[in-house]
């Protein structure tokens, strides 16, 4: 019922944009299911879960976002899990014009969270903890620069960082057909259209 987050978020109350890594928990013994969710223009339910085929509280492992003008890659120790396409001409919302910080969160969801609710949060076993270590983040200062946004000779819009390589699509596709549980996109119950 615990949910250890790190994201992005534009820090708005309003029309936020937020890319988030959500740590839903689990059953002892069971996979530990990561959530990813895009907000855009103040909208999320955006959600994907995946079932980690490790045990992320065993040891560190590397969570990397990568944010650039053609698409949102969520990665975890250099596989793809999650891919978000700039889809803007199609009038899909994408985040681009808001700055965002990072952030990580400990929080209690009980009502959702470990296995849609099931898993009631042991309060016996508090306090939670969540560590992080050897944190790095590139991009664009804020305040800074206003043209280090659209600057090409940024790494991150760089050719290499357009698409996902040849083997980083075969990893995505093995972590879709293998590891992923939910996806927003085939949920028709909640989203009909």
């Amino acid at each position: 019922g615990t949910v250890t987050a790190f994201y992005m978020n534009s820090d708005t109350d309003t029309i936020r944009d937020e890319l988030d890594f959500e740590f839903l928990g689990n059953r002892t013994g069971q996979p530990y299911t990561v959530q990813t969710n895009i907000y855009t223009q103040g909208k999320g339910n955006r959600e994907q879960r995946v079932n980690l085929w490790f045990d992320p509280a065993a040891e560190f492992h590397t969570y990397s976002i990568l944010w650039n003008h053609n698409h949102t890659v969520f990665y975890v120790d250099d596989v793809p899990i999650r891919v978000f396409k700039n889809n803007g001409a199609r009038g899909i919302p994408y985040p681009k014009s808001q700055a965002m910080g990072v952030y990580s969160t400990l929080w209690e969801a009980d009502d959702w969270a470990t296995r849609g609710g099931h898993e009631k949060i042991d309060w016996s076993k508090a306090p939670f903890y969540t560590y992080y270590k050897d944190f790095d983040v590139e991009g664009c200062p804020v305040p800074g620069s206003a043209n280090c946004v659209s600057n090409a000779a940024n790494w991150w819009e760089g050719a290499n960082y357009k698409a996902l390589s040849a083997i980083e699509a075969r990893r995505y596709r093995w972590v879709r057909l293998n590891h992923m549980i939910y996806d927003y996109c085939t949920d028709k119950p909640r989203f009909p259209v």
